[in-house]
């Protein structure tokens, strides 16, 4: 049985890191928090102009690219699984299988905090699936749902 008191309700970049495999400049999510087991959480992220990708996306017009929202919110959904199935220092990696219906709302720019609302539709084992909404200031920026299988094996 895991323990989940053990991570609370909230996971900040340290533990972030100890369930899910990204790396900067690939990890998108600074903090977790509003964590409810097996079901939802809030991940956030914070835009900075600093980014690697705003060299390019788009010069004189830095927009934080949809598909890096969407990479964003998988990755919020990974430490919700972490949580949930104790993943912490257990090396599992976690891969797409699919995106449905994404939609674009709005820009999300520097300065912006993203909040990454996710809720698990469908697991409890290998595989996942997610609804996720992107928010800026209450504001909806992106949604999709998706999918994710989890590889425990480690290696």
């Amino acid at each position: 049985m895991n323990d989940h008191a053990a991570y609370g309700t909230e996971a900040d970049l340290s533990m972030i890191q100890r369930i899910i495999p990204h790396r900067y400049p690939f990890l998108l999510v600074d903090k977790v928090r509003d964590i409810v087991v097996g079901k939802s959480c809030v991940g956030i992220k914070n835009v900075t102009f600093n980014e690697p990708q705003f060299q390019g996306h788009f010069p004189g017009m830095p927009i934080f690219p949809g598909v890096m929202i969407i990479e964003a919110m998988a990755q919020t959904s990974g430490v919700l699984v972490g949580v949930t199935m104790d993943l912490a220092d257990k090396n599992a990696k976690v891969f797409f299988m699919g995106v449905e219906g994404a939609k674009f709302r709005r820009k999300v720019v520097p300065g912006d905090v993203l909040e990454l609302h996710v809720s698990a539709l469908r697991g409890g084992g290998k595989v996942w699936k997610f609804e996720g909404r992107g928010l800026v200031a209450g504001e909806l920026a992106a949604e999709a749902t998706f999918t994710a299988m989890f590889d425990l094996s480690g290696s």
